[in-house]
């Protein structure tokens, strides 16, 4: 099956993925994963690191002419920082040491004192660097290979904000064909007014040095039926997704379909109904309030999820109260260079957490060591399901 493992630290020398389970023939470009690497560092709000700080991508290992080997695939993202700064040469070097500047007056909302309590640890440092957003941009990488692979099978997974602090989108869901329109809007909103109106929200938030969260909206097109189970509770593509999605940085909430909307309703209209469209000689649900996925199990129809970001913890102008870990003093939270908001690039890690779900799911139940034996065995499986 899928998996993939990331390693490296916010401003380390870089940051490291391996992807096992990928069929050979699946084919691969440094510019493709390129481009969702991009993707991710879009969005009004951002601050200048994302300027400087590029991706410099190298594929290592498991692919060869443009196509994969089916052995694992290794993936480095170089931090281009760390090659113009001599302080971050010092501060995480590997060698033996220690730092001058220990950082102990921890923030509230993020990982530093309680990763300090686990580990043993007296500088926030030893757990921030591992804690920051930054590791996502291994995690795209190895979804933009699900991408990939999922596009073998007509399937294409797009995001977009419909929420940014109190403003909101309206209107209509974007399909694949709109991905360019959204990745368009400066806070990756499909609704030109929802657009403006978040701006507005960021531009007062970054003139009182504060923060926003938000939404996401992830949509699966073209899923097929049965990714998942209802037999185990570890195999529920559903309690699969949401995982994956809270383990966002700064993720605290998660939906599938419309569900915490439809907890307020009553059954006889929080169910998807169901009918046999003689045309496309399919089951149909016209309705997304079950999100695509129903006992676990995906139905074929949309995939609907959404995934609630906290505001960031690190503030432009640090407020927040906390203590001081070496003096046990009340303090500031300490500062380091931060968004005002990373909603919209949230977005795109979320894609990419939804694809290696699906994309595990459709291994697990297509098989094949190569490309073109999942793509026909997937097509077996759709051509038997409605006799």
């Amino acid at each position: 099956m899928l998996r993939y493992l990331t390693a490296g630290e916010s401003h380390g020398q870089s940051l490291v993925v391996i992807v096992e389970g990928l069929p050979a023939g699946l084919e691969v470009t440094a510019d493709d994963l390129a481009v969702e690497l991009g993707r991710r560092r879009l969005g009004y709000g951002r601050g200048p690191r994302q300027r400087f700080e590029a991706d410099e991508l190298t594929l290592i290992g498991g692919i060869r002419h443009g196509r994969t080997l089916g052995s694992p695939v290794a993936i480095e993202i170089g931090n281009s920082e760390w090659k113009r700064s001599d302080k971050w040469h010092d501060e995480m070097s590997p060698a033996p040491g220690a730092t001058d500047f220990p950082l102990t007056q921890v923030r509230p909302g993020h990982a530093d004192l309680a990763g300090m309590q686990k580990y043993g640890f007296s500088d926030a440092r030893d757990v921030l660097e591992r804690a920051s957003a930054r590791e996502t941009a291994a995690r795209v990488a190895a979804g933009a290979l699900a991408k990939l692979l999922l596009r073998q099978i007509g399937v294409e997974i797009i995001s977009h904000v419909i929420q940014l602090g109190s403003a909101l989108a309206k209107g209509d869901r974007p399909t694949p064909a709109d991905l360019a329109t959204v990745d368009a809007s400066e806070v990756r909103c499909f609704d030109a007014a929802g657009t403006e109106a978040m701006i507005h929200e960021i531009k007062a938030a970054a003139k009182d040095g504060d923060s926003l969260g938000g939404v996401v909206e992830v949509l699966g097109y073209g899923v097929p039926v049965g990714l998942g189970s209802h037999v185990h509770w570890d195999r529920k593509i559903d309690a699969l997704l949401a995982q994956a999605l809270m383990s966002i940085q700064a993720v605290k909430g998660v939906e599938i379909g419309d569900g915490f909307d439809v907890a307020g309703q009553r059954g006889s209209v929080a169910h998807d109904a169901i009918r046999w469209d003689a045309d496309e000689e399919r089951y149909r649900r016209d309705t997304t309030l079950a999100g695509g996925v129903e006992g676990g199990i995906t139905t074929g129809e949309l995939l609907v999820a959404r995934a609630a970001m906290k505001p960031l913890a690190t503030l432009n102008v640090p407020v927040l109260e906390t203590v001081d870990t070496a003096t046990k003093e009340s303090a500031v939270s300490f500062k380091e260079r931060t968004d005002v908001t990373a909603v919209p690039a949230m977005g795109v890690v979320a894609e990419t957490m939804v694809a290696l779900v699906l994309a595990a799911e459709a291994q697990r139940k297509y098989g094949g060591d190569n490309v073109d034996e999942f793509v026909r065995n997937a097509r077996s499986f759709h051509a038997q399901l409605h006799p």
